[in-house]
């Protein structure tokens, strides 16, 4: 069954007695106990709620996976899984990744023990020079943030077989609809589910699936034990969303790879960043291993001064953090949502003063495409 059938799907089975085609919202801290020693599968909702169940099922699902997960944001989901290692442990991590995944991890983890080492992960031999005796796993952005480096994933993860690391895919900006890293050898997905898989910038939360049975069950004792948990109302939002995932990629891929070559094409854009371009250099390994390219697009204007203008100026676009909702958004990586990487790093990568990141929303392309056009040369 296609991706986009079964997200539609997710929640429908769930209501057998009243038929309902949603979900309900088991707005409920626990559940009264038919007998001493007995269950009805829920007994207090950090453990386990309807509600959240049928969006964990879900995920599962849409991403081929034993088990899924849901959490109270993407940073939550992340931080459980680093619960999986011990004090001394190395991982390897996508070099230009989310700053706040980095900050997670110099800032807090770092302090537990926990050694972490940032490498070109498009670079299967960065990736070998920097394998440590204690190295555990390594942890990959599918589409990177905000460069748009796309992983081999089948790659990484013969070298994690090799080695006997887990591999742990970040894979919010393709999302199953586009991408399912578990069919290419990885371990765990993990999404901030925020961005595309709810859709509408109206909930927070975050997911994570599992391959191996037995990796899921501890997956699960630390998601009960620490009780960052997703709550009904936010579960059922998530599900909503998810339930137009197709149609909203569909569209946010077609709007992007027209405003990329539109952007392309503009004297006063430097480089652009996408990698539905095709002198993008992951082109056609992404070509070959994805459904598509993804909604995301990352700039470079001509001069600093350009930047402010076109945050301010645009009024379609709004300038705001975030990303993958129906609304598009425009924000300044450098300043905004990876000011926490080290400046070396963000100097070294590209991540300057004069990138800027676009999510593309749904909306008309022709609209957009001339909110951008006034604001640059306004």
């Amino acid at each position: 069954m296609n991706i986009a059938t079964q997200a539609v799907q997710i929640g429908l089975e769930w209501d057998t007695r009243t038929g309902a085609v949603t979900v309900p919202v088991y707005q409920t801290a626990t559940f009264r106990h038919p007998g001493l020693g007995q269950s009805t599968g829920y007994d207090y909702s950090r453990s386990g709620n309807p509600t959240r169940q049928s969006l964990e099922d879900g995920i599962a699902r849409l991403d081929g996976a034993a088990r899924g997960f849901a959490y109270s944001s993407g940073m939550a989901a992340i931080a459980n899984l680093l619960l999986l290692f011990k004090t001394g442990d190395h991982l390897i991590v996508t070099e230009d990744l989310y700053g706040g995944t980095c900050r997670l991890f110099d800032k807090i983890f770092s302090q537990y023990g926990l050694s972490f080492s940032y490498v070109d992960t498009s670079d299967s031999a960065a990736i070998t020079a920097a394998l440590q005796p204690s190295t555990r796993a390594i942890f990959v952005e599918t589409l990177t943030n905000p460069l748009l480096k796309f992983a081999d994933l089948t790659a990484i993860s013969a070298l994690c077989k090799a080695n006997e690391l887990l591999l742990i895919a970040d894979n919010t900006f393709l999302t199953p609809y586009l991408l399912r890293p578990l069919d290419f050898g990885a371990d765990i997905s993990v999404y901030s589910a925020t961005k595309y898989l709810a859709g509408h910038n109206d909930t927070v939360s975050g997911l994570v699936t599992v391959k191996d049975p037995l990796l899921a069950e501890k997956v699960y004792f630390h998601q009960n034990s620490v009780g960052a948990v997703l709550g009904p109302q936010d579960s059922w939002l998530t599900i909503r969303g998810i339930k137009t995932l197709g149609i909203r990629m569909d569209r946010q891929e077609q709007n992007a790879g027209r405003i990329a070559k539109w952007l392309a094409a503009h004297p006063r854009i430097k480089k652009v960043y996408y990698p539905g371009l095709e002198n993008h250099p992951d082109h056609l390994l992404m070509k070959q291993d994805s459904r598509g390219f993804g909604a995301m697009i990352a700039f470079e204007v001509d001069k600093h001064e350009l930047v402010e203008q076109i945050l301010m100026k645009t009024s379609l676009i709004s300038f705001a953090e975030s990303l993958g909702g129906v609304e598009s958004l425009i924000t300044f990586p450098e300043v905004q949502t990876h000011a926490d990487i080290p400046p070396e790093l963000r100097a070294r990568l590209g991540i300057n003063n004069l990138l800027l990141r676009l999510s593309v929303g749904i909306e008309d392309c022709d609209d957009l495409i001339e909110d951008l056009r006034q604001a640059l040369e306004g």
